[in-house]
């Protein structure tokens, strides 16, 4: 296992093996493992917050924290990366982090994501106009079409 993947195991404690017989976990979607060989079931962080936040509605960090055993940065990290959202008619908002307004996940606001995919996509356009110039297309005084003109037999 490299660096990465072991950090990322710690980062939302994944668990590997069973609790019960020592068997290895088996990641079966939405934060949940079983064991391959004894069948006990155990959830990462990520499962544990959403399967408390499915029972309880409306639930804040705090109490998620208390019941889950999650920390309330693990449960802040999981809003910024839109893994679960903030309920709705909740007093409690996160900010957007370009024009500060009040959202309920992720970084941005939905104007603000637009606008950050737009200026993304016209950098990338402008870099590949770039290189379809120095490969010599639209340069001037020479008639690049030409080059790929067969004459007739």
């Amino acid at each position: 296992m490299d660096g990465l993947e072991a950090g990322l195991i710690d980062y939302y404690n994944i668990p590997r093996l069973c609790k019960e017989c020592r068997g290895v976990m088996i990641f079966k979607g939405v934060g949940e493992y079983q064991c391959e060989s004894c069948g006990y079931v155990d959830y990462d962080d990520y499962g544990k917050v959403r399967l408390y936040i499915e029972k309880h509605k409306g639930a804040t960090a705090a109490e998620i924290e208390m019941v889950t055993g999650v920390s309330q940065r693990a449960i802040r990290r999981m809003l910024r990366e839109s893994r679960i959202e903030i309920a709705e008619g909740s007093k409690t908002f996160l900010h957007c982090e370009v024009c500060n307004k009040d959202i309920r996940s992720g970084r941005f606001c939905n104007e603000c994501e637009i606008k950050l995919h737009r200026n993304v996509e016209a950098a990338q356009r402008e870099e590949l106009r770039k290189k379809v110039k120095i490969m010599g297309v639209g340069r001037r005084g020479e008639e690049g079409q030409r080059r790929f003109i067969r004459e007739e037999q």
